[in-house]
């Protein structure tokens, strides 16, 4: 199958998912010999405008995992903002070493619902943006490998290609069930959705990072150690503090982070769908 143009296209609010999606992708136009164009459409100013591509195109795919599934405040961007129109794709859920339950499933589906035809998936783990305890420091040079690796495997069976592919199979229950209740160290639903970051006055420079990086707006440019809106505890603000100033606190919260901690702390690896 003829391709001239490989897309990374991701939702990457800590760069996680940024660094998975673009290193598969750059593998893919490696192997096939095509450019690569990088799209990120993090910030609320990304989202304004649909995306169409053609049967000439592939596209890489990402998001992290919330809550077992494609983050709920960016689904109805992902429902409506792209349109595949022949195009190849690859989802790709990024998650935080506990599982990525539904979010590939999800991905899968939402591609080939609007024009794709997806014939490569994975889902990748990476540290965690609520702890560095949690797939600390990945993805490593050994987890980049594998991704350039798949990558290339992609482009081999692209390459290979006569028909269109039917839909790639990968984990996950189809059709997609509810989303994941986050759970405290009681074992008990931890009830932390209205939570919002909080500063500290005395480290908060007034710099406004934290308001160019948060991926829903809710973080004014004028008041920038206030929560305006919605917070998705995507962390970016907080890991983009540079006097980390920002910081969640709310027990509910805190009790969660405590049981990944005590429960989701062992290795786990990618798992690959061709």
């Amino acid at each position: 199958m003829e391709i001239s143009k490989v897309h990374a296209v991701f939702f990457s609010p800590t760069g996680n998912a940024k660094k998975v999606i673009c290193t598969v992708a750059d593998a893919v136009g490696a192997a096939l010999g095509v450019p690569v164009a990088y799209d990120d459409f993090t910030l609320p100013q990304a989202r304004q405008e649909t995306r169409s591509y053609g049967p000439g195109d592939l596209v890489v795919f990402g998001t992290p995992t919330y809550a077992g599934r494609i983050p709920n405040k960016l689904l109805p961007f992902v429902q409506s903002g792209f349109q595949g129109n022949g195009a190849l794709a690859v989802p790709v859920a990024v998650f935080g070493n506990r599982s990525y339950d539904n979010a590939l499933m999800e991905l899968r589906n939402e591609l080939e619902a609007h024009g794709f035809h997806t014939v490569a998936g994975a889902g990748v783990p990476t540290e965690h943006v609520f702890s560095n305890k949690l797939a600390p420091g990945r993805p490593n040079a050994d987890d980049l490998a594998e991704l350039a690796g798949f990558g290339r495997k992609i482009g081999e069976k692209v390459a290979r290609l006569t028909d269109i592919p039917t839909p790639i199979a990968v984990k996950g229950e189809d059709p997609v069930g509810p989303y994941y209740i986050p759970l405290g160290t009681d074992g008990k639903p931890a009830k932390f959705l209205k939570a919002t970051p909080k500063t500290d006055t005395d480290k908060c420079n007034k710099c406004g990072l934290c308001a160019t990086a948060c991926p829903v707006g809710s973080i004014p440019a004028d008041a920038p150690d206030t929560c305006a809106g919605i917070c998705i505890k995507c962390h970016a603000c907080i890991k983009v503090c540079p006097t980390g100033a920002k910081y969640l606190d709310d027990p509910a919260f805190l009790s969660h982070v405590a049981m990944l901690e005590q429960n989701y702390t062992r290795p786990t690896q990618a798992e690959w769908f061709l």
